[in-house]
């Protein structure tokens, strides 16, 4: 196996030093990093942590419906991981008659686990570096020849390595192309709901709390993964039995101190801090505000009618909530990247690496290339997130959307399609059409393409615009709402999409001349028709010369740091980072301690109130410090934690794992003054949101009285 050779993250973090609670580490690379994190403390070996031949902490750990993390914690299949990983399945689980979401759950036998349909469970059995293989395949091309190349010979390798499909197997690209990955995966598909707090517990604070310390939100929900009799990924099937992992994670119930060793293990999503000056300035000024613009909007359409329906909040509570946690981080990053100076700072940095590249005989017009390509991509940044987060928004455009392939292929055969061609197509809109239907409900969507039509005319360039504003203006105003309500009223009218049976009816007897007499077709053809056609390709080319750039500015880098400790971005793969329990001071004269209590969560409690209810059970619990042998030594119960490890999106849901291997909470956030996190990290006020593992455990035993899975975990 060729040594991967790892590459310093000097824009990253600013200066070219690698800190020990910052990166996140290839797991196999992990004996690197070992000295280091004996030093902290930890008492496991390499092997415990990563290893192929036999059980170790990677085969405790695995991704979790495609973008969380969660940990196994019984030698029967269960699981941990965030309530808000689980809160699709539980939304989609919930009925205005049986409301699991807002009610809670507990299955206190397995006979009385629910099905969570389309939610998977991916374990890593191994990687393996096929850098050498990918790059002779690629050679020296670049752009759109290098992306087809790079997607050729990862399909070649996938393909000869994942056992005739009984595997998953995934070829990545890390440290921006210049190093590449084999990843092999067994995927579950039979995963139970077992567990979950009520709502206001498992998303307590809202979106007050969301990205804040001091927290006390209880973010936990468990589900369990059947397996057929040999212990191999199954169907869902009442025959099938519970997983029995290669290894699961004991559960530390003393608590912990300031210092302690934390060790953190998931799927971070990704990463940005190779990023230069340049795109950090443009995310700042341009694109962070526009997806904020958007999103605040949509946000604000979206509750006005989910709080006059309870169906209506059911159905769209799980987009809700992904819209408003990442309308929150854009805030924040934007906010954080400004008071830290980062697009300077990376200036500096920038100039310091031109100068290596001075003495070195370098490529030094690298960066002006930097330069002229953000300049060039600049006026249709805008454009673009306004096309996927405003034009994209309502339902029922991307409901039209998925027929947009077949009304080009009978354009260009001039309406007349054989029945296999026809068949493809219409093939490809039912599945389109099944996934956004369901977020269709017809006054917020009819709402919603109304103001995201305005929204779009506003603040695009006026010479950007697709010719349908001609008909839905017509003559007057376009910051008056009043056309915009009228548009949407004639299409929501005569549309057949947004009729499931009237959708269904023109799959089996499909129409040229029905999909060009469509009202929301007419719409949604204009608007694809004209980004595809005269925006589409600018952003690709900006992406393609942007990801040429970056490659070989990363390889001059490691050039530039040969013989350090590096990390790659975050790009979905398990990773490891490691640091310790540490409080923090946000401000002059402020002090943040490291825990949260139950006394806290009750001083923000507010009845009835959306972020801050909290049920009367725990409220008498509290009452009468009734905490069981969950409490800390000072007699409180402690709710959550924090550490200064490096994590990101797709880590909510991992382990925080103590010094001996074990269990001691699950993280579930990050926090405000570190939100330029993923693209420069900050030492001084990274910090990681633990929920703490004995207010999970107190939850389970004294409100959810499910005795059965206490038993089952091994409580040390």
């Amino acid at each position: 196996m060729k040594k991967l050779i790892l590459l310093f993250a000097a824009v990253a973090s600013l200066n070219f030093t690698v800190k020990a609670d910052e990166g996140m580490w290839i797991p196999m690379l992990i004996g690197k990093n070992y000295d280091e994190m004996q030093r902290l403390g930890l008492r496991l070996s390499k092997d415990d942590i990563y290893n192929i031949n036999h059980s170790s902490l990677k085969d405790a750990i695995l991704q979790f419906g495609g973008g969380c993390t969660a940990e196994m914690i019984s030698d029967k299949g269960l699981l941990l991981t965030n309530h808000h990983c689980g809160y699709d399945a539980i939304a989609n689980l919930s009925s205005v008659e049986r409301n699991l979401l807002d009610n809670g759950f507990w299955a206190r036998s397995m006979d009385e686990e629910l099905p969570a349909k389309g939610v998977t469970a991916l374990f890593l059995q191994r990687m393996e570096d096929v850098t050498a293989e990918v790059l002779e395949a690629v050679g020296d091309a670049t752009g759109e020849e290098y992306n087809k190349k790079v997607e050729a010979i990862a399909k070649k390798i996938e393909e000869r390595s994942n056992n005739k499909g009984k595997l998953t197997a995934n070829v990545k690209s890390y440290f921006n192309g210049n190093q590449f990955l084999l990843l092999i995966y067994k995927r579950y598909t039979d995963v139970r709901l077992v567990g979950t707090p009520p709502k206001s517990l498992g998303k307590f604070g809202g979106d007050t709390d969301n990205w804040m310390w001091p927290r006390h939100t209880a973010d936990f929900s468990m589900f369990r993964i059947y397996a057929d009799k040999d212990n191999q990924p199954a169907g869902y099937s009442a025959d099938n039995v519970p997983y029995r992992p290669k290894k699961y994670l004991p559960v530390s119930s003393r608590g912990v101190r300031e210092g302690d060793y934390a060790m953190i293990m998931g799927y971070p999503g990704r990463t940005n801090r190779y990023e230069v000056s340049y795109g950090v300035d443009l995310a700042v000024r341009v694109v962070n505000p526009s997806i904020v613009d958007c999103r605040d909007l949509r946000l604000k359409i979206m509750k006005q009618h989910m709080d006059k329906d309870k169906k209506v909040y059911l159905q769209l509570t799980s987009s809700y909530s992904r819209i408003a946690n990442y309308w929150k981080y854009y805030i924040g990053q934007t906010e954080q990247l400004q008071r830290l100076d980062v697009v300077n700072k990376k200036r500096t940095a920038e100039e310091k690496f031109m100068d290596w590249q001075h003495d070195n005989n370098k490529n030094t017009g690298l960066m002006g290339e930097f330069e002229k390509a953000y300049t060039g991509y600049e006026p249709y940044a805008k454009h673009a997130v306004y096309y996927s987060e405003a034009f994209r928004a309502p339902a029922l455009t991307r409901m039209a959307a998925s027929l947009k392939p077949l009304y080009d292929a009978y354009e260009r055969h001039h309406g007349r399609l054989a029945a296999d061609t026809l068949k493809k197509y219409i093939t490809q809109a039912q599945n389109g059409y099944r996934a956004a239907i369901k977020d269709y409900e017809r006054a917020t969507d009819k709402e919603l393409f109304a103001e995201m039509t305005r929204l779009y005319y506003i603040n695009v360039p006026r010479n950007q615009h697709p010719a349908i504003y001609s008909s839905i203006l017509n003559g007057a105003s376009g910051s008056s709402k009043a056309p915009y309500v009228a548009y949407a009223n004639t299409v929501f009218s005569s549309t057949f999409l947004t009729d499931s049976n009237r959708f269904n009816a023109f799959c089996k007897a499909p129409s040229y001349s029905k999909l060009k007499d469509d009202a929301a077709m007419r719409y949604t053809v204009s608007f694809v028709a004209n980004y595809s056609k005269n925006y589409q390709p600018k952003v690709e080319a900006f992406a393609n010369k942007k990801g040429d750039l970056a490659r070989e500015y990363v390889k001059q880098l490691m050039q530039m740091n040969r013989g350090k400790k590096m990390y790659p971005d975050a790009n979905s793969t398990m990773r490891v980072t490691y640091g310790k329990v540490l409080s923090y001071e946000p401000l002059d004269g402020v002090e943040y301690n490291y825990f949260t209590t139950l006394d806290g969560l009750v001083a923000k409690y507010k009845p009835n109130d959306d972020e801050f209810d909290a049920p009367k059970e725990l409220l008498e619990l509290h009452k009468k410090k009734n905490y069981g042998r969950w409490a800390d030594a000072d007699g409180s119960l402690h709710t959550c934690f924090i550490t200064n490890n490096d994590i990101t999106g797709g880590n909510s849901g991992s382990p925080v794992i103590n010094a001996n291997g074990e269990l001691i909470g699950t993280a579930f956030d990050g926090n405000w003054e570190a939100m330029s996190g993923d693209i420069a990290f900050d030492k001084k006020y990274k910090r990681t949101i633990v929920c703490d593992i004995r207010f999970v455990l107190f939850l389970v035993d004294k409100l959810g009285h499910a005795d059965n899975l206490i038993r089952e975990m091994n409580i040390r």
